[in-house]
């Protein structure tokens, strides 16, 4: 697999000890890209350019007439492909870092991992991407994505409010605002939002089907069972820029409802512009015919044309579009160019009865995760 790590070209790589290696994409003779493609198996890496040849952890293998232009001058040891100084995986999920000296995934996930293993962990066989990443580029700031999924519920009704018009969400304004918004560790936040208490009966585990159940059982705690019984969304982001998003549709009075779940990168191409990456996860256990009809669900609402994507797309850019003027910038002007959120700051208490770590406030109308998120970014950035 091949990806951009920021600006980074990385392969990632299952060598033949079935281990996981990621390195840059890049020759070490003379730069060049090894690997275009998105995806695919190879017995080895060959650059186009002079046939040096890498082996999957990143060894060079080959030389064309190698011995009778080098010699014995050159130790090829010393040129194995540049490996990412850290690289762990939770569930599947893989993560990197340049930074050798970073804190381990463990210790940086912290409690998020008990939300995740609900996400991703509950299955027996785990869970499997359908597809190919969905990738478009929005002119919006990165931070946008991260702060809208991080904790944003209060959004909803009236940025989607076609979706209130067609049925497709409740009438009710608060219905968004059920539910517990969850400040984590290390920047992390979720909403766990709840069906209104007037709204018809849903069914429980965002309505994934009955034959599933048990494996919930098996591998959730009480606790976890206890919250993802009695959800109806889970949304929210992994400090900084990887979003997920697990929501039950038609709970506005359809009969038919459909949960699908979604993991997203906001990839930062400039202050004004991201490219983002969206995967439709599923459990590899679910029936076909649901996981058919949860995909469609979520290409109509969170593809690249989705109707809310799209709602999104539109609000962020003119965000940032407005931060650019001479008003928005001049912070020394009486003008309130400062973003607001103050939104429960003092009046919301936490409530000490939730099940599952963190800090859990009894509304998803609330800024706790935006604050928790934008204190996390400014302690990086003035970190010496």
């Amino acid at each position: 697999v091949s990806r951009l790590y920021v600006n980074d070209p990385v392969i990632l790589s299952r060598g033949e000890n079935n281990e996981i290696s990621a390195f840059l994409n890049s020759c070490m003779h003379r730069g060049t890209v090894l690997c275009s493609g998105d995806s695919g198996n190879k017995a080895n890496f060959i650059c186009p350019y002079h046939g040096w040849t890498y082996s999957l952890e990143g060894e060079l293998t080959g030389i064309i007439a190698g011995d009778r232009i080098y010699g014995t001058e050159m130790d090829r040891s010393e040129w194995s492909l540049r490996r990412l100084p850290r690289l762990e995986s939770f569930h599947g999920l893989i993560f990197a870092s340049l930074n050798e000296n970073v804190v381990s995934l463990d210790e940086y996930l912290g409690n998020l991992k008990w939300y995740f293993d609900i996400l991703i962990g509950r299955s027996d066989k785990k869970m499997q991407v359908k597809g190919v990443p969905f990738r478009w580029v929005v002119n919006a700031n990165w931070k946008i994505g991260s702060d809208n999924f991080g904790g944003d519920a209060y959004h909803t009704a009236m940025t989607h409010r076609s979706t209130v018009e067609l049925g497709i969400a409740p009438k009710d304004p608060m219905f968004a605002s059920y539910g517990h918004q969850v400040v984590l560790d290390n920047g992390h936040g979720l909403n766990v939002i709840t069906p209104s208490p007037v709204a018809p009966k849903v069914p429980p585990f965002q309505g994934l089907p009955e034959v599933m159940w048990p494996m919930f059982e098996r591998n959730l705690s009480e606790a976890q069972l206890e919250v993802f019984r009695n959800t109806a969304v889970i949304d929210g982001t992994c400090f900084p820029n990887l979003s997920f998003l697990s929501p039950m549709h038609g709970t506005g009075g359809h009969a038919h409802l459909t949960n699908f779940l979604t993991l997203r990168q906001w990839r930062p191409l400039s202050p004004d512009k991201m490219e983002i990456w969206s995967w439709f996860l599923a459990d590899v256990e679910a029936p076909e015919e649901f996981v058919e009809e949860s995909y469609k669900r979520y290409v109509n609402t969170f593809g690249p044309s989705g109707v809310l994507e799209q709602d999104d797309a539109e609000i962020w850019s003119r965000i940032t579009s407005a931060s650019k003027g001479l008003m928005a910038r001049d912070k020394t002007m009486s003008y309130n160019n400062v973003m607001n959120y103050v939104m429960g700051l003092d009046s919301v208490k936490s409530d000490p009865t939730w099940p599952g770590p963190g800090i859990a406030y009894p509304t998803c109308y609330l800024e706790a995760v935006q604050r928790g998120f934008y204190e996390k970014w400014y302690e990086y950035l003035t970190k010496e």
